[in-house]
């Protein structure tokens, strides 16, 4: 039976899954729904340092979930809505496809 998912969606949504799968990426996150925030203002609210939360930054920016914009020597983080709004849908359709009616039941 196909996925409902495509290749790519299958591929980012799984990469964005890994990238989440951690409760420092997630508390990230959770901050960054509140707006743009930079590293120094990120480090005081989880109370980790900056080698970590930058290791951190930069797995969730390579899963797209995140983006950066620097101004001068500063780089203010943002959740980037799009790549979070469609791995919704996608878990969505993962979610819709496994209540399918009439589906073979084994033994």
């Amino acid at each position: 039976m196909p996925s409902p998912l495509s290749t790519v969606s299958t591929v980012s949504t799984l990469s964005a899954l890994k990238a989440m799968a951690d409760e420092t990426r997630l508390a990230i996150l959770n901050e960054l729904t509140a707006g743009e925030a930079c590293v120094c203002d990120l480090m005081e609210t989880l109370e980790i340092k900056q080698p970590l939360l930058s290791f951190h930054l930069r797995i969730l920016k390579e899963a797209g979930l995140i983006t950066c914009r620097r101004d001068g020597r500063w780089c203010y983080y943002t959740m980037n809505e799009e790549t979070v709004r469609e791995l919704g849908v996608n878990v969505g359709l993962l979610a819709s496809t496994s209540k399918r009616k009439g589906r073979r039941i084994c033994c």
